[in-house]
C-alpha cells in the first residue's frame, strides 16, 4: 500500500495518524452522503490522498444512464419495476467501488456507507463485500446483524455509526455474542451533523448526552475495559471545520474526525455544481431540523421545497393512510412514513427529493447540510486543498484559499 504524501503534515500539526487494520491514514474521514453525493469520484479522490473515502450506497443508479433506462416507460404499478431498480442499484454500487479503487491507486481506505434503515441494506452489504471493499460503515439504526452478513469476510472493517455511549455499549454487547467487534466506531453528534441524525426526536438533537466531551471519554474507557485500547479507533463526526477542531477531538479520545459538508464543496464531489453552491452559501439560520420520512430527525437547508413541505406537514400528518405499496414502486426504506401511513413521520418521497438535490434542483430538492461555517467559506476548492487546510493549524475558518 502506498503511503500518503500528506502524512508529514500530520506530525507537523501535532496530530496523530489514524491506524486501522494495518493502515496508517490521515486522521480525516469523508462521510457517506446519498443520494449519489459521495460516489466514486469523491471517495476515490479522498482515498488517493491517503485519507478515508466513503461511497454512499443508496440509489447509485442515478449516476448511470444505462441503468436508469432499464425502468423507463414502466408504470409504478408494474411489479417488475422494484426488482429492476434494486438490481440496477447493486450493479451501480459494484461499478462505483471499482471506479473509486482505480482512482485511489492503492492509497488510503475505501468504505461503503449502508443505512440500516434502507430495504437494500443486506444486499448492499453483500455487494460491497463481494467487491472487496475495505470497510462497511453503517448507521441510521443499529446494525446488529452486520457481523453475520460479513462472517465470510473477516478482513473487512465493520464500522457502526452511533451517537451516545449507551448505544455503543448495547451494540458492543450484541456483537460480542457474535464473536465480532467493531473495527472502528463513528461517534456522530446530532447537534452538528447533516442528514439523518442519531437522536430519537428533533427536540433531542442538542441533548448534553451527545457532547463529545461526554461520549468520547466514556467510549474510550469502555474499549480500555475490554482490553482493546489502541485497537478500536474512534471517529468523531459533526462540527469539524479546522485543524484545531481535530486536535481538540484527539485530546478527548478520538483518533480521527469525519466531515461531510466540507467535502461536498469540493471540485471532485459527485453532486451537481448547484448543490455545492447551495451548501457553500447556506447559513446556520437557514438550516432546519425536521422529522424525515424514515422517522429520524434530519437537518437540511430551507429550500423552497422544504419551506412548502413544512408549511403543509401538520395537515399531511393528520390524514396519513397506509398506501399498501410505494407509490414510486421502489420501497427504498424498510419503514417509510409516507408508504406505511406512520403518524409523526415525514410524508414525502425522500428518494425523489434527494435525487432532485443531486441534480441541483432548488425547487424540488432536499439539501442536507451540517451546521457551521466551512473551512474556505463559500469557495469551492479541491479535495487536496481541503485536506491540506485541515492539517494546517492557525488558519481561521472561512479564509479563502
Amino acid at each position: 500500500m502506498t503511503s500518503s504524501p500528506l502524512l508529514d503534515r500530520v506530525a507537523a500539526a501535532g496530530l496523530q495518524p489514524l491506524q486501522i487494520r494495518g493502515r496508517q491514514l490521515l486522521p480525516i474521514v469523508q462521510g457517506g452522503m446519498g443520494v449519489g453525493i459521495s460516489a466514486h469520484r469523491l471517495a476515490g479522490s479522498v482515498a488517493a490522498q491517503g485519507a478515508w473515502g466513503t461511497i454512499a450506497s443508496v440509489d447509485l443508479r442515478r449516476h448511470h444512464p444505462d441503468l436508469m433506462a432499464r425502468t423507463e416507460g414502466m408504470s409504478d404499478g408494474d411489479e417488475r419495476k422494484k426488482g429492476l431498480i434494486q438490481d440496477a442499484n447493486q450493479e451501480a454500487l459494484a461499478r462505483e467501488i471499482r471506479q473509486a479503487r482505480a482512482l485511489a491507486g492503492g492509497r488510503g481506505l475505501l468504505a461503503v456507507n449502508v443505512m440500516r434503515a434502507v430495504s437494500d441494506y443486506a444486499a448492499s452489504v453483500r455487494t460491497a463485500l463481494q467487491e472487496g471493499i475495505d470497510a462497511i460503515v453503517c448507521g441510521a439504526g443499529l446494525p446488529l446483524d452486520l457481523p453475520e452478513l460479513a462472517q465470510d469476510h473477516p478482513d473487512t472493517a465493520l464500522v457502526p455509526i452511533l451517537s451516545d455511549a449507551r448505544g455503543v455499549a448495547l451494540l458492543w454487547k450484541k456483537w460480542e455474542r457474535r464473536q465480532r467487534l467493531p473495527s472502528a466506531i463513528v461517534i456522530e453528534h446530532p447537534g452538528h451533523a447533516a442528514g439523518h441524525l442519531g437522536a430519537a426526536k428533533v427536540a433531542d438533537v442538542g441533548d448534553a448526552r451527545f457532547s463529545f466531551e461526554t461520549v468520547l471519554p466514556a467510549v474510550r474507557q469502555h474499549i480500555r475495559d475490554a482490553g482493546l485500547e489502541g485497537r478500536v479507533p474512534l471517529i468523531a463526526a459533526g462540527g469539524v471545520r479546522s485543524c484545531e477542531d481535530i486536535l481538540r477531538l484527539q485530546s478527548l479520545g478520538a483518533d480521527a474526525a469525519q466531515l461531510g459538508t466540507a467535502f461536498v464543496v469540493t471540485e471532485e464531489c459527485d453532486a451537481h455544481p448547484n448543490f455545492k453552491q447551495v451548501l457553500a452559501e447556506a447559513r446556520d439560520d437557514e438550516l432546519m431540523e425536521f422529522t424525515s420520512v424514515a422517522g429520524l430527525p434530519a437537518r437540511a437547508v430551507m429550500t423552497p421545497w422544504l419551506k412548502k413541505y413544512l408549511k403543509a406537514e401538520e395537515r399531511l400528518q393528520a390524514v396519513v393512510q397506509l398506501k399498501q405499496r410505494c407509490t414510486m414502486a421502489f420501497d427504498c426504506l424498510s419503514q417509510c412514513g409516507l408508504r406505511d401511513g406512520l403518524k409523526g413521520w415525514g410524508q414525502f418521497c425522500i428518494d425523489q427529493r434527494l435525487a432532485a438535490a443531486l441534480r441541483g434542483d432548488m425547487a424540488k430538492g432536499l439539501f442536507f447540510r451540517g451546521r457551521g461555517a466551512l473551512p474556505f467559506g463559500t469557495q469551492i476548492t479541491s479535495v487536496r486543498q481541503l485536506l491540506e487546510r485541515l492539517l494546517t493549524p492557525g488558519v481561521p475558518v472561512g479564509t479563502p484559499a
